[in-house]
């Protein structure tokens, strides 16, 4: 299972089994092979902003 990731700004969860299919990433993606550029869908922040969430 891929690790989800949480933005430290709005706590937007970028699951990799959803994707973000809105800016262009398929489910099945997982979050380090997301592009440095995408944002935040909810609040604009950048890749960085996120961690990983502990399950």
């Amino acid at each position: 299972m891929k690790r989800r990731y949480r933005c430290t700004i709005c706590t937007h969860i970028y699951d990799p089994a959803l994707g973000d299919p809105d800016s262009g990433i398929a489910p099945g993606t997982a979050f380090e092979d997301i592009p440095d550029t995408w944002m935040c869908p909810d609040c604009g922040a950048t890749k960085a902003d996120f961690e990983p969430v502990e399950d």
